[in-house]
């Protein structure tokens, strides 16, 4: 077999050059793509949350009051046995986990007003930084 010198084509030594620079990029990238993500499922849980609020307003439109505590959001897709007037459902699926897959919080009558909605972000726990962050319809995302 006779080697053509003038065939075009990589060396392994340029093949690998390119390769760490794509990995130098992702490794600068990537960091600041996560961080989005993070943000992205608070805005996603904001955004729940005031689809729930919307829908608590119509059912206490219609039953005169907010669902109690014990209710909770389910309240909005299925009847209570001790409630007249309900004109449900008010939610067209049935109520979502968070974007971390926990449940939602709700507290009627609430600490901040008439109803509390809370998601505990990450964690899963009150409180907390970044992700972690409470996520609730009382208070403004931290930027």
């Amino acid at each position: 077999m006779k080697l053509n010198r003038n065939a075009k084509g990589f060396t392994l030594i340029e093949v690998l050059i390119v390769m760490v620079i794509l990995g130098l990029l992702a490794a600068l990238v990537a960091p600041k793509m996560f961080g989005k993500v993070g943000k992205s499922k608070q805005k996603a849980a904001k955004s729940q949350i005031a689809l729930f609020e919307t829908a608590l307003d119509t059912y206490r439109l219609d039953v005169g009051k907010y669902p109690l505590t014990e209710q909770g959001l389910q309240a909005l897709r299925t009847k209570p046995e001790d409630v007249e007037r309900w004109d449900g459902p008010y939610l067209p699926k049935d109520i979502p986990l968070d974007p971390w897959g926990h449940e939602y919080r709700y507290e009627s009558p609430g600490q901040n007003g008439d109803c509390d909605i809370v998601s505990y972000g990450l964690d899963g726990k009150e409180g907390g930084e970044g992700e972690d962050e409470d996520i609730t319809n009382w208070k403004e995302l931290k930027d």
